[in-house]
């Protein structure tokens, strides 16, 4: 997997905007502990700190810092649900497999922001819903279906008209949609972050600049060895979602990096501001290569899009993205843009997340397919669950085999041919 960032994308308004919060130390010790997680993303912070209230002793390890990869670089949108219809998982997992996981997603949000509240993390959090905004026709009637479904499981999604979007967002450029209010939106470093204070808090050690060189098994522990220090530990749980590499065989080739790259101005001033997103949603839209846009704490527009695995495409990307800004919003075209920055998401070929347990102990959670604030949090309760002993069948997702995708190290190729495809699609109203 992909391990270094261009510096082309590393102007993140997250890391600039970032709350203070203290140093996590390099592990250069000997140290155990009854589970040891790889990876201090949403997925490994939330299953660190849930162990913790268990009352396991946890230790974190991070190649980088805590938050350092798409849980610190992602748009902060609190999405939630999973990308298939609620039916599909049903008819994928069976009534009661596939009910649990309705439920797990659905409360996601509610999660995330009980976490927030419990733990006082300040993050900008605003629990206001996730708004989809239909571009066409065939993108208002999924929104339709999407709403009829989570009726049928006892969620109240709100379907909106075309006046009623314009007066949420602040552009005609869309037909209709549909609000969720599980959802909402925050600063997503400062999530992270919060959940690294929170988890410390509850006795969880974790180390920073810690990579994990070697894993193997000694007895009945697991030894995970770093440049300076080693963690013997009973389970382990690999969370490195799109940025995973080889300490497992075949976890890398399980997902699809995908790049993102998001865009932000300057702080706009409040003649501006009233005119965009005056409910202060976070809206995404239902073209197959969506765009993503908010406003920060400070008064900052923020644009997402998909993005490139060359610096040539990634710096096409992002100009594409401010152009798409100043489309729906006009009156940005002579403000001035502060930050551009991006990272990888992991993408499964199935749509879904993936749990995995690999025997002897160690398991993984990991493929959010860029819904992971909400997601990888529940993910992390799951796995959480696993190391304190439940089986599979008591779990609220199902644990399934590791297939590598196919022609993996061709995947460059496959998604820039896709999203060549897409763009066309999207281009003639498809």
């Amino acid at each position: 997997m992909i391990q270094n960032e261009e510096p082309v994308i590393a102007n993140s308004l997250w890391s600039a905007t970032a709350n203070p919060s203290a140093p996590c130390p390099e592990l250069q010790a000997d140290v155990s502990a009854d589970v040891a997680i790889v990876g201090a993303g949403f997925t490994g912070l939330s299953a660190a700190l849930h162990l913790a209230q268990m009352g396991r002793s946890v230790v974190v390890l991070e190649a980088q810092t805590p938050g350092w990869g798409a849980s610190g670089r992602n748009g902060g949108q609190v999405n939630p649900g999973l990308i298939e219809a609620p039916n599909d998982a049903i008819a994928r997992f069976g009534p009661e497999m596939g009910q649990r996981m309705i439920q797990l997603s659905g409360q996601a949000g509610q999660l995330v922001f009980d976490l927030i509240a419990e733990h006082h993390i300040q993050c900008d959090a605003r629990p206001v819903g996730w708004l989809r905004a239909a571009h066409n026709s065939a993108g208002m009637q999924s929104l339709v279906q999407k709403a009829e479904q989570w009726a049928q499981h006892g969620a109240d999604l709100k379907l909106l008209s075309r006046a009623d979007v314009v007066q949420a967002i602040g552009t005609n450029a869309y037909i209709g949609g549909l609000i969720d209010p599980r959802g909402g939106n925050l600063h997503p470093l400062n999530y992270a972050l919060g959940l690294c204070d929170a988890a410390r808090a509850a006795g969880v050690r974790i180390y920073g600049q810690s990579r994990v060189e070697k894993l193997e098994r000694r007895g009945a522990e697991h030894l995970l060895v770093t440049k300076r220090g080693q963690l013997r530990a009973g389970r382990v749980l690999l969370c490195t979602n799109g940025y995973s590499g080889p300490l497992h065989k075949g976890l890398q080739q399980s997902v699809v990096p995908i790049r993102s790259v998001q865009v932000a101005t300057e702080p706009l001033s409040q003649e501006l501001r009233a005119g965009i997103l005056p409910g202060l949603h976070a809206p995404s839209d239902t073209r197959r290569l969506l765009s993503y846009f908010r406003m920060d704490a400070a008064g900052r527009f923020v644009m997402g899009a998909r993005g490139g695995y060359s610096v040539q495409a990634t710096r096409a990307r992002l100009a594409q993205a401010r152009a798409w800004s100043i489309k729906l919003f006009p009156q940005l075209a002579q403000v001035r843009w502060e930050f551009e920055w991006g990272g990888y998401i992991a993408a499964t070929a199935d749509q879904y997340p993936h749990l995995h347990d690999f025997g002897n102990g160690m398991a993984a959670g990991l493929g959010y397919n860029g819904r992971g604030v909400a997601m990888a949090t529940a993910m992390g309760k799951v796995l959480a669950d696993w190391a304190s002993g439940r089986p599979h069948g008591e779990l609220d997702f199902p644990v399934t085999p590791l297939r590598k995708i196919p022609f993996h190290p061709l995947y460059p190729f496959g998604v820039e041919t896709k999203v060549a495809y897409y763009r066309f699609l999207d281009g003639v109203g498809l």
